[in-house]
């Protein structure tokens, strides 16, 4: 059986947070797989600091080197699966994704000539359009989102509106709702992890219901 055959197991079978925080890199990921909030956050803690020194060293510019830093454990917690404990730690692993996930964000960063720190009205109607990181998104993703969000509690909800939407650090999201840097970090990462579940929920409906359909139509074609 593999490793990471864990996502479908009984959610009760989880382990609490202490059992969590005594457990080692590649077992934490095997609970972040499993969709656990708690487990990520654990290595949030354990890694946070070398991840952002990484970035820092070279972005050379804190914001956006906490935005590479949130960017990282979201993306890992989305794609815990391309983790192989057999083929090294996750040290490594994360050192390594912080590296290139720096050096792509630089790239990105010099291309449009952010260290060169140009006024916004120096730069032309196109160019100022490809400063923007994220498009405007539509109406029907706007509303799915927002359905989404409202299953949240109000602290979750707002800490992953405050950091997605309003483009707040985790630590920027602390002093204005004047919580710990703890608490606003176990809100976000609670929240995606109901996130996560919800929109794997949705796609195994959208899915049966495309199931449906073409079983409908292969009917209709025979008759």
């Amino acid at each position: 059986m593999s490793f990471w055959n864990h996502s479908d197991r009984d959610p009760l079978a989880r382990k609490s947070y202490e059992e969590l925080l005594a457990c080692d890199d590649a077992a934490l990921m095997a609970e972040v797989l499993a969709g656990s909030g708690d487990a990520l956050a654990i290595l949030f803690d354990r890694y946070e600091s070398a991840v952002l020194s990484i970035a820092l060293r070279i972005l050379r510019d804190r914001g956006e080197a906490e935005d590479v830093l949130q960017a990282i454990f979201l993306e890992i917690f989305q794609s815990a699966a391309q983790f192989d404990p057999a083929r090294g730690k996750f040290s490594t692993w994360v050192m390594q994704y912080a590296y290139h996930r720096s050096i792509n964000r630089r790239n990105y960063l010099l291309a449009r000539q952010f260290y060169s720190s140009l006024a916004m009205d120096e730069l032309t109607e196109s160019q100022q359009g490809d400063l923007k990181l994220y498009s405007e998104p539509s109406h029907d993703c706007t509303r799915f989102v927002r359905q989404a969000l409202s299953m949240l509690d109000d602290r979750q909800r707002r800490t992953i509106e405050m950091v997605h939407f309003e483009g707040l650090s985790l630590r920027d999201v602390a002093v204005q709702q004047n919580e710990t840097f703890s608490n606003v970090r176990h809100h976000y990462y609670r929240g995606l992890a109901k996130l996560k579940q919800h929109l794997k929920s949705v796609g195994q409906d959208i899915a049966e219901r495309s199931s449906r359909v073409s079983g409908m139509e292969a009917t209709r074609a025979k008759a």
